[in-house]
């Protein structure tokens, strides 16, 4: 009898079983292979699939949210220009009496000059000069209107000069708020301010780890932790007329799931919820905070990084967006630690806040786990005909204490013998 194709099919059936052995066992999340592969389930979340190697981790590194990069404007003090509402003094000057502002009996005085009252730009943008009619003044700056206040006189008064100075700002302001400071508003100071000095000005008093800055200009925004303007100079820009700078507070945690050694974070109870502790960490120091890889169960060239990346960055990455809707492609960066150098790679890839770690089991892991399973089944099957079996051995035997057996007529004994 040929016994090959049983055998073929025993190995055959075995493997299958094997292979389907992570989608029946319980687990604590997909299997490196089923990441690798990519989307399974067509009404899933699409998502790309990234390599962490020093390629990508320079992109991320040049291209981390920072506001040196978000605001190109990175010039040195602004120029503090007229807005409606603004209260402007203007002093004209001639060069001799008995011009147009000068009478000739004014010879004595110690100078040719003539002080305007005090005067808001208007609703129109606009500043009143006599002889010289409105004069534009919204979004000029004090020599600009200087020069046009003189070119409107230059043809009627002796040799015209003018100088215009802001008495009140009421329109060049910066705003700084958030619970660190309360909410401070200030206008901008012509020889220039930073981000920091306007925190320190506002009154920023509890600086750590745990704060974050928002800059808000003309309509764009971007947020870094406090450590990036001190640690990276380039992030502290000037602050602009009209900047709106929010400050708040919140720690900065990662969360690890799969084959990690600690089995609870920095919060209470199941949570696997960890802090930074840090303005910011490496992946490598995150997965140490995790407690590492498990030894008996961890599969270290499949620990995942989940994190969503703006369209920008994803491009950069080779990825292919179109698929994706919206500005926020999901990323899942594969960090190979069965490779020696990457523990580098993990050292110089940065985490971010809310990012998301997973360490995969191992394919042993799974298929031991299903054995174990097959074993639970095939005793829970056996129990009925094992019960059954000791049943009848059990009669039996207490059938054989109980036999007689009989002495035949003529035999010195006539006694039964049991």
């Amino acid at each position: 009898m040929n016994r090959a194709p049983n055998i073929l099919r025993a190995s055959a059936l075995g493997a299958m079983l094997i292979v389907g052995a992570c989608t029946i066992v319980p687990t604590s999340g997909p299997a490196g292979h089923d990441v690798r592969v990519g989307q399974a389930d067509p009404e899933s979340l699409p998502y790309a699939y990234v390599q962490i190697t020093p390629k990508v981790v320079d992109i991320l590194a040049t291209n981390a949210p920072r506001l040196s990069t978000t605001f190109r404007d990175r010039g040195g003090p602004t120029v503090i220009r007229f807005g409606i509402g603004d209260i402007v003094t203007v002093t004209l000057f001639e060069s001799a009496a008995g011009g147009l502002f000068i009478p000739l009996e004014a010879a004595a005085r110690p100078g040719n000059f003539v002080t305007l009252p005090p005067q808001a730009v208007d609703t129109q943008g606009n500043i009143s000069v006599p002889y010289a009619g409105a004069i534009r003044a919204q979004g000029r700056t004090a020599a600009e209107v200087q020069a046009a206040i003189v070119d409107a006189l230059k043809d009627r008064a002796l040799e015209p000069q003018a100088v215009v100075a802001l008495t009140e700002q009421r329109t060049s302001f910066i705003n700084v708020l958030g619970e660190p400071v309360g909410s401070i508003r200030f206008p901008a100071s012509a020889s220039g301010e930073r981000v920091l000095d306007a925190m320190t000005r506002a009154g920023l008093k509890s600086p750590g780890h745990d704060l974050w800055v928002m800059l808000e200009r003309h309509g764009r925004r971007e947020t870094v932790p406090f450590g990036a303007l001190v640690y990276e100079p380039a992030n502290n820009i000037y602050v602009r007329p009209g900047d709106t700078i929010f400050i708040y507070k919140e720690p900065q945690t990662f969360l690890a799931f799969g084959a990690t050694g600690t089995q609870a974070g920095t919060l209470t109870g199941n949570n696997r919820q960890f802090n930074f502790d840090a303005w910011r960490i490496s992946l490598a120091e995150g997965i140490a905070k995790a407690g590492g890889l498990v030894d008996a169960q961890a599969d270290p060239a499949s620990v995942f990084l989940y994190r969503g990346e703006t369209r920008e960055v994803a491009q950069l990455l080779g990825i292919d967006c179109r698929p994706y809707p919206g500005p926020i492609i999901p990323v899942i960066y594969n960090l190979n630690l069965r490779d020696p150098a990457g523990f580098f790679l993990g050292t110089k890839f940065q985490m971010r806040n809310k990012d998301v770690i997973y360490a995969s089991n191992a394919i042993s892991v799974d298929s031991s786990k299903f054995l174990t399973y097959l074993r639970l089944i095939i005793a829970t099957a056996q129990d009925p005909v094992l019960f059954a079996t000791n049943a009848y051995i059990l009669r039996n035997t207490i059938g054989a204490a109980t036999t007689t057996v009989a002495i035949p007529v003529g035999s010195s004994a006539g006694a039964v013998i049991p």
